[in-house]
């Protein structure tokens, strides 16, 4: 790690299956039980499952029935994000007793930033004790935790321990982890980008860092300089408590596969109007209108178009959704649509920011991580 960057005190939070958790939570009957949410009928697709049911490989994303041939005792519960959401709020107001500087991810995770904190404790490592404790007591549910020096280390840090558990990697440690770290468990390397650097003898994060940066840029494009700054610790990405929105999607899964286009735009009237509600409701437009399709055999395409202009409304989404639809033909039956906008207005926003852009401090750190 290059000693002249930022060191900062970062905590990844994760709460451990936190939508199984909840449903075991209300309701003490399923406590100790291999249960799923969602998923539930013949096309239904888990959500989360329970520690419990992860022991015999059942996964979010997987197809209800597989994981019920996986795991025949399996019980199905339906998802309640009213509930998760209320769980969420009580758990971000535990966060923010100990900073401002928190950055959430999804109902279930969030960064904080504490190199300085309300508490006054220079130990990053036993605030993260505390949050994880405190957690407990106020909701019930067990979370995991990472610390290090940055976002991204801390976020592969958290998933050593878990569940309910917490692993530190201070700064004098950082390199040799990543070094010895599996490729696989570089948070950002999805399986496809994994099985390239295989086949390119990467394997380790030292594999990663005997190669040059114009080597990772020209066999992983725009990602190789990432891969070549993060497995030397180095981040330069901020905690930042108002996440930007840079795209915002609806999507339906379908009872029954559906083999007429006729049908197909039918859904998507409903799956447009969906995106129009959001799109007011959170006070943005965008220029960017991607169709997502997934085949009967899982196999999912997208096509996109960029406009002129940012737009809101229904119809026009709805208009070039049908000629992003007849753009080709459909390879297979379609089980799921979906329309999602990018390249939002929020953009725009950031870059026209009249004030001064936020720079890194240099907090030199004299006290225990």
């Amino acid at each position: 790690m290059e000693t002249s960057l930022p060191i900062r005190k970062i905590i990844h939070v994760d709460m451990d299956a936190f939508y199984a958790s909840v449903a075991q939570l209300d309701d003490p009957s399923l406590r100790g039980k291999a249960i799923a949410v969602g998923g539930g009928g013949d096309r239904g697709v888990v959500s989360a499952a329970s520690y419990e049911a992860r022991k015999f490989g059942v996964r979010s994303a997987m197809s209800g029935v597989l994981a019920r041939k996986l795991c025949p005792e399996l019980i199905f519960v339906r998802s309640d994000f009213a509930r998760y959401n209320e769980v969420s709020k009580q758990i971000r107001e535990i966060f923010h007793e100990y900073t401002d500087l928190v950055e959430p991810l999804s109902l279930d995770e969030a960064y904080l930033d504490v190199t300085e904190n309300k508490v006054g404790m220079p130990s990053a490592t036993v605030i993260a004790t505390w949050i994880r404790q405190k957690i407990k007591e106020k909701t019930g549910l067990n979370a995991s935790a990472g610390i290090s020096i940055n976002k991204f280390v801390a976020k592969v840090a958290s998933d050593i321990n878990k569940p309910n558990g917490q692993k530190t990697i201070p700064p004098e440690e950082v390199v040799a982890f990543l070094e010895t770290l599996d490729i696989r468990k570089f948070y950002g390397i999805g399986k496809v980008t994994a099985e390239k650097m295989y086949q390119k003898g990467i394997f380790t994060g030292l594999d990663m860092k005997k190669k040059s940066k114009e080597y990772l840029e020209q066999h992983f494009g725009k990602s190789g300089a990432y891969y070549y700054d993060i497995v030397r610790g180095i981040q330069y990405s901020q905690v930042k408590p108002n996440r930007i929105r840079k795209s915002l999607a609806a999507e339906r899964t379908f009872s029954e596969n559906i083999t007429s286009e006729v049908f197909m735009i039918e859904r998507l009237d409903h799956i447009a109007s969906e995106v129009e509600k959001r799109l007011s409701k959170s006070k943005v437009a965008g220029k960017t209108i991607t169709l997502k399709i997934k085949y009967s055999d899982f196999t999912l395409q997208t096509r996109s178009r960029t406009l002129d202009y940012y737009i809101r409304s229904k119809d026009i989404i709805l208009e070039t959704a049908k000629e992003l639809l007849y753009q080709d033909k459909m390879k297979d039956s379609v089980r799921l649509l979906g329309i999602s906008l990018s390249n939002l207005n929020t953009e725009d926003k950031k870059k026209t920011k009249t004030e001064p852009e936020e720079k890194e401090i240099d907090v030199q750190l004299r006290f225990e991580f």
